[in-house]
């Protein structure tokens, strides 16, 4: 049922904010309350897009949420502002001025693209989820620049646009889908439209695909924000610096970027004084060779991407830990140091362990022993399960 047209009213824009801060401990007798008043189901769509814009504020921001309409999946799914900003200003670098966004959800890579100044042409074949695309552009004043179109992408025309965005569908029925040819639509029509445009392209991935089904003729970009990995990016056209299989990893805020120099992979050496740990995007785009020959560094294992050093080196693409305990993996052993050096806050970080970290955490620290605190790394010292102890460098 499309429930978004009663709240697109005046008595359903006056509900929604008069729910809007609802607490949904309290949800029950606030709509017990409102039914007095207003019809059932208006009352019910209302606290239930309250709720979602309150789960919306971690990717758009408080002003931005409490304005616009989401799905369920509109917010699991769409794009993180601060993402899609950063992505409006590069297609901006390369002059484009107006963007088909295909597969454009509830819309918020068009109102990036829109606050950059830049047409859009934003597309999507289910009905409800192009309502509220539209909705959006015109509560937060944009619909001027952006033309919601209900259709099948694959049958839209993009010849009126210099550029086209393709999000594809990366969920189905039994989750998240991992083969790029299952997307909807598939990688392989994503990329036919993306040669097609006249100036630039962008395909929106997943960040786990396999390089070697990026084209040669893109250049790929991994995507992290606050040290989360957020999404890989297929850029096609003109206008790009680095070209045709360039790999490169972004760090929002920022941006910051790495680019790929063809290193070959770093040699394995013993730990050092420092243990640096690199950024999620920079592991995805199969850069940790290039941070670490910035740092003067080797790897602590020849399939492990941790970075080892002897110096302190700065760098915004990876977190730098002072180590100061090398141990061969034992519970015992590492319960007892915790205790000795009154330890009371324990980081457990893992990579190349198949021990969980918070079971291990329990057996060690069942209770705090004082106001230490210590991160201990589970991992492999070339071949040996090895625990790391150190603490971050400030």
């Amino acid at each position: 049922m499309n429930d978004l047209a009663p709240l697109l009213t005046p008595e359903g824009r006056a509900l929604l904010d008069e729910v809007r801060d609802t607490d949904p401990a309290h949800e029950l007798a606030v709509a017990t309350r409102l039914r007095r008043e207003h019809p059932a189901e208006l009352v019910s769509a209302a606290l239930g897009q309250a709720r979602l814009r309150q789960r919306a504020v971690a990717k758009f921001g408080a002003e931005d949420a409490r304005r616009m309409f989401f799905t369920p999946n509109g917010v699991e799914q769409s794009t993180r502002a601060s993402v899609a900003a950063y992505r409006a200003r590069r297609f901006g670098e390369r002059g484009v001025t107006s963007v088909a966004d295909l597969c454009c959800g509830v819309g918020g890579d068009a109102i990036a693209l829109a606050r950059a100044g830049i047409r859009v042409l934003a597309v999507d074949r289910d009905p409800l989820t192009a309502a509220v695309a539209r909705a959006n552009a015109e509560a937060l004043g944009l619909a001027d620049l952006i033309e919601v179109r209900e259709a099948d992408v694959t049958e839209v025309d993009t010849a009126t646009c210099d550029a086209v965005f393709v999000d594809p569908a990366r969920r189905g029925g039994r989750g998240r889908i991992f083969d790029p040819e299952a997307y909807s639509p598939p990688l392989s029509w994503a990329v036919g439209a993306a040669r097609a445009a006249s100036r630039a392209a962008a395909l929106k991935v997943a960040p786990g695909i396999p390089h070697e089904a990026v084209p040669e003729d893109a250049e790929a970009e991994w995507i992290s924000d606050g040290g989360d990995v957020k999404e890989a990016v297929l850029w096609f056209g003109t206008g790009e610096a680095t070209g045709p299989g360039a790999v490169r990893a972004t760090l929002l805020p920022g941006p910051r970027t790495l680019l790929s120099r063809g290193l070959p992979d770093p040699a394995v050496r013993p730990p050092g004084r420092y243990l640096y740990e690199p950024d999620g995007a920079v592991i995805r785009a199969h850069l940790v060779a290039e941070v670490a020959q910035d740092l003067g560094g080797g790897l602590i294992d020849a399939t492990i991407a941790y970075v080892t050093a002897d110096e302190h080196r700065p760098t915004p693409y990876a977190t730098a830990y002072e180590i100061t305990d090398r141990l061969p993996f034992n519970v015992k052993k590492l319960k007892a140091l915790l205790r000795e050096r009154r330890v009371g806050t324990l980081t457990v970080k893992k990579r190349g362990s198949a021990v969980e970290p918070e079971e291990l955490r329990r057996k060690v620290l069942p209770k705090p022993h004082g106001t230490g605190s210590v991160t201990v790394f589970l991992t492999r010292v070339d071949g040996a399960p090895t625990m790391l102890l150190g603490h971050p460098v400030r």
